[in-house]
């Protein structure tokens, strides 16, 4: 099979199986040998965040010398960008040759697409012998496929919201249940802030499970944050200020539920002998601030809170639920006070999307919606619709790239496009 037509077949398996994620996962690494079996793992599971989380950890275990192998979902672009190797995706010969393998062998269940890329990136990265592998779940935790893989170093949970009611549960206390999967005896747990009835379900289960520790990310410990020439900055513990090219107030919360599960991770990791014979008092500690600091500085994530371009204004953000979406506003109005913005918006029909344009309502000069190319969509013309009603101008797109043309553009106000990560993925791909 060439690299297109794996490529094509994975892509178009189902979503969802008859089976749940972790059963199917867990035969198909036992059929396979468990290659996962030896893997240094860090599990991330959570609403919001858990790709920015995963991008600052790559980054700060990269600056520590380490060969970090990364699993995400969904890509924006290339689906290689669900696995990589710090930062570089895997190379299409790879997923030829992995996936013909994967899709020609016989499991005894039907593995969705979830499955099929799961397990070649766990084969990927025991091939290329990883120092640590990176988990997102892709939906929940506790039937996740990645929760199959075994037990992790350290698991993070980031922010949890209201999303995928029908599969998690319709309050949030039954949704961070299902979050609260990943947590396992042995393992040192991250939690970011929670709603009280969420973080309480997170302690007792962390309690109930075994974990070794449970550490819960205190915003209030962040200092002088501020934003300056597209990058932005904060004080945090020792640390002193962390400069970084993450955008978004709520990437300060990401950062810092990277920084402890990294210290965490490292604590246990070989320093080099030539850190060692420095001399210098209390070594390990210096070195994992050394690599907290360069590594948060260098971490991007494509797709969030990100500007591409200048003049005329464009910023893309990956806000896909009523949460992303209040934390979009609440960075937008930080960055940029008292200014009002063009919206482009393009989402699931299964969101929250007239609680999503209502956080935007006091904001927005006027809105386009454009129709997503994927089956679950919500219409273009029925978004717009929706917005109407709520007393703001919106206009239905057809072609994409007349909501970005330079020609006869407003260069006074911003235009911010959001939605699912498959609308910010079209975007990415027209400007490439």
């Amino acid at each position: 099979m060439t690299y297109e037509a794996v490529v094509d077949k994975i892509n178009n398996i189902r979503r969802f199986g008859n089976l749940a994620g972790v059963t199917i996962t867990a035969q198909m690494l036992n059929a396979l040998g468990n290659p996962q079996e030896g893997m240094r793992l860090i599990h991330i599971a959570g609403t919001n965040g858990k790709g920015s989380v995963s991008a600052f950890l790559c980054e700060i275990l990269r600056a520590a010398g380490l060969k970090v192998g990364v699993f995400t979902s969904p890509h924006l672009v290339d689906f290689r960008e669900r696995i990589c190797i710090n930062g570089s995706m895997i190379e299409k010969e790879a997923v030829r040759r992995l996936g013909t393998r994967l899709l020609t062998q016989e499991f005894g269940v039907s593995p969705t697409m979830f499955d099929y890329c799961l397990v070649m990136a766990l084969l990927y990265f025991k091939e290329q012998q990883c120092d640590a592998v990176i988990l997102e779940t892709g939906l929940g935790g506790r039937l996740d496929s990645t929760n199959a893989v075994g037990t992790p170093e350290v698991s993070v949970i980031t922010k949890i919201g209201y999303d995928h009611m029908a599969i998690l549960g319709e309050t949030l206390e039954e949704i961070a249940a299902e979050k609260a999967g990943i947590i396992k005896k042995g393992t040192t747990v991250v939690v970011e802030s929670q709603e009280p009835e969420v973080l309480s379900v997170f302690l007792r289960e962390a309690e109930k499970a075994g974990a070794r520790a449970c550490h819960v990310i205190d915003p209030n410990e962040f200092a002088e944050c501020c934003y300056e020439n597209g990058e932005q900055s904060f004080v945090y513990g020792a640390y002193g200020t962390l400069r970084m090219k993450m955008l978004g107030i709520h990437q300060y919360e990401n950062a810092a539920a990277a920084i402890v599960a990294a210290e965490e991770f490292l604590r246990s990791e070989k320093m080099s002998d030539s850190i060692l014979k420095n001399g210098i008092e209390n070594a390990r500690q210096t070195w994992i601030a050394e690599c907290i600091r360069k590594g948060v500085y260098q971490t991007r994530w494509q797709g969030r809170m990100e500007i591409l371009r200048k003049q005329p204004f464009l910023l893309v953000d990956g806000a896909h639920n009523s949460n992303g979406v209040a934390a979009l506003k609440a960075s937008l109005e930080t960055f940029f006070p008292g200014e009002k913005f063009h919206f482009v918006m393009g989402v699931m029909a299964d969101k929250d999307y007239e609680q999503m344009v209502e956080e935007l309502l006091p904001i927005a000069l006027d809105f386009k919606t454009v129709t997503v190319e994927y089956d679950r969509a919500l219409q273009a013309k029925a978004l717009a619709d929706c917005i109407r009603e709520k007393g703001v101008s919106a206009e239905c797109v057809e072609d994409l790239r007349t909501c970005f043309a330079t020609e006869g553009a407003d260069i006074v106000h911003k235009t911010v496009a959001f939605g699912s990560l498959y609308f910010v993925g079209e975007i990415e791909a027209l400007f490439k």
